[in-house]
């Protein structure tokens, strides 16, 4: 199981973004190698703020129904694992174990359902933000459509 950090589905979803057709070819690649991608709820909450948010904010600027009609193509494409109470457990334990400060406790929570569900890999445009954490795969979407063979020309 991979889990997809928030910034992979804003980009998988969003066909204007630059990273859009490597975040796609990384989570092709990975379906097609049979992986199981998943998300997690926080995961969800975050794409709703990124989505809803205007242009002009770093947003994606959608309105509600739009951000629905996306979140809904994510739930029917990728697993959603549920939040758990192992999932607060872990993230006060690690948010204690690295003395994590400010936003860096949202990636904290993300290994927190990671160690709840035995996931041990993470999809992120992000790596550095995930490197405190000890035991994990980090894969970084480039790196992962760079393993690829060339597409043959005609």
């Amino acid at each position: 199981m991979i889990l997809l950090d928030t910034n992979i589905l804003v980009r998988f979803t969003s066909g204007a973004d630059p990273a859009h057709p490597v975040v796609r070819t990384a989570i092709q690649h990975l379906l097609g190698s049979r992986e199981l991608l998943c998300v997690v709820p926080q995961d969800i909450y975050e794409f709703w703020v990124v989505a809803t948010r205007p242009l002009a904010n770093n947003g994606l600027g959608l309105s509600t129904a739009e951000c629905e009609a996306k979140i809904n193509s994510l739930l029917a494409a990728f697993q959603l694992l549920p939040d758990t109470p192992a999932v607060f457990t872990e993230w006060l334990g690690l948010v204690r174990a690295h003395g994590c400060q400010g936003k860096v406790a949202h990636d904290a929570r993300f290994v927190a359902a990671m160690r709840a569900h035995g996931i041990g890999t993470i999809l992120t445009l992000n790596p550095a933000d995930f490197a405190r954490y000890p035991g994990l795969t980090i894969l970084d979407p480039n790196a992962v459509a760079a393993t690829l063979p060339p597409t043959p020309t005609p």
